[in-house]
C-alpha cells in the first residue's frame, strides 16, 4: 500500500511537471476586448456586462498595454464615490497600471507562478515589440489542467480549508467589507455550516434590476433603470445605501458545490461550463473548504 502511494504520488509529480512546462503555444491566448484611458467607468461597466468578461486591457494609442481593469475595481470604485458624479469618472484614475506580462514564448509555469505569486487572475501576453498579443487567464490554465491530467487528485488534496462565509441575513456592507478586507473574489453564504448561496463582486455591479431598486424606488425610477444601459446617480448611491439591504437579497442561491472526494476534474469541468471561479467543497452535506480557479494555478506553480 505505501510503495502504491508512492508510485501513485511521483506519477502525478511527472504528469504536473510535464504540464507546467508546456507552452502557451498549446492554449488558445484570448484576444482580449480593449479599452483607452479616457474610457468612462460607465462605458467599461457596460462593456465588460455585455461581452460578459470579468477583465479589460487598457492600452494606448500604440496598442501597448498601460494597465488593466476587473470587476472587482469597478465594485471598489462606485463603493468609495460617496457623492462624487460618476459620470467623470475615467479609466485612467482607477485602472492598475502594475502589469504582469510574459512573451508568447513563456510556458503555462511562467504564467501559474506569476499568478500565484501576486495573487492576479490574468497574465498579459505581449508580442516582441511590446504590442499585446493576448490573455492567459486562470480559466486557461484550468482548462489545460483537465485535457492534460490524467491521474485522479482529489478535491480535498488541493482545496482552501479556509473559507470566509456570512449568513444569509448579515449586511451587504458586512460582506463588502468581507470581500474587500480579506482579498478574496466570492463570499460562501451559509445556514448551519450548510451552503445556501454566493456572492461575488458581479454582484455589486449588477447586470439586471438590483432587488432594492425594485422594491424601494418609485416607479419612474425603475422604469429609468430599465431602459437606460448606465448607471445614473441614483443608482451609484445604492451603495451608500447598503447597510438597510442583506445577503439573501443578492446572493445567488443554490449555489453548485463538489465533495471532498470527488476528483479535481469534475470541479474543473463545473467551473468552466458554469462560468465560475469556486465552488463550495462539502463532505456530509456540510461546508469543509472551498476550490476554486486559483487552487488549480497553484497546484501547477508547485509542481
Amino acid at each position: 500500500m505505501i510503495f502504491e502511494f508512492i508510485y501513485l504520488t511521483a506519477k502525478l509529480s511527472i504528469e504536473l511537471l510535464l504540464l507546467k512546462n508546456a507552452s502557451l503555444n498549446q492554449i488558445i491566448i484570448k484576444k482580449t476586448i480593449t479599452i483607452n484611458p479616457n474610457t468612462s467607468l460607465l462605458d467599461a461597466r457596460g462593456i465588460l456586462l455585455r461581452h460578459n468578461l470579468k477583465r479589460l486591457v487598457v492600452i494606448n494609442s500604440k496598442k501597448i498595454p498601460v494597465g488593466i481593469i476587473t470587476e472587482k475595481d469597478i465594485a471598489k470604485t462606485i463603493y468609495a464615490l460617496g457623492d462624487k458624479p460618476i459620470k467623470s469618472v475615467k479609466v485612467s484614475g482607477f485602472m492598475s497600471k502594475t502589469l504582469f506580462t510574459v512573451k508568447k514564448s513563456a510556458s503555462v509555469y511562467d504564467c501559474a507562478k506569476l499568478m500565484r505569486k501576486h495573487r492576479i487572475s490574468s497574465v498579459i501576453v505581449l508580442a516582441r515589440n511590446g504590442i499585446l498579443e493576448g490573455l492567459v487567464t486562470k480559466t486557461d490554465l484550468a482548462s489545460i489542467f483537465l485535457t492534460h491530467a490524467v491521474s485522479p487528485l482529489k478535491v480535498s488534496k488541493i482545496m482552501t480549508r479556509r473559507v470566509v462565509t456570512a449568513m444569509p441575513g448579515d449586511s451587504l456592507l458586512f460582506v463588502e467589507s468581507l470581500l474587500i478586507h480579506n482579498r478574496i473574489s466570492r463570499i460562501v453564504i451559509q445556514r448551519d455550516k450548510i451552503p445556501v448561496g454566493i456572492i461575488t463582486y458581479r454582484d455589486f455591479v449588477p447586470a439586471k434590476l438590483p432587488y432594492w431598486i425594485s422594491q424601494f424606488a418609485d416607479p419612474k425610477e425603475v422604469e429609468d433603470y430599465k431602459t437606460k444601459n448606465y448607471l445614473g446617480e441614483f443608482q451609484v448611491n445604492q451603495m451608500s445605501h447598503l447597510l438597510q439591504f442583506k445577503a439573501v437579497d443578492i446572493m445567488t442561491s443554490n449555489p453548485i458545490i463538489v465533495k471532498a472526494d470527488e476528483d479535481v476534474s469534475v470541479a474543473v469541468l463545473l467551473m468552466i461550463r458554469n462560468g465560475i471561479s469556486g465552488i463550495p467543497v462539502v463532505k456530509n452535506s456540510k461546508l469543509v473548504g472551498i476550490i476554486t480557479k486559483a487552487d488549480v494555478v497553484k497546484a501547477i506553480a508547485e509542481a
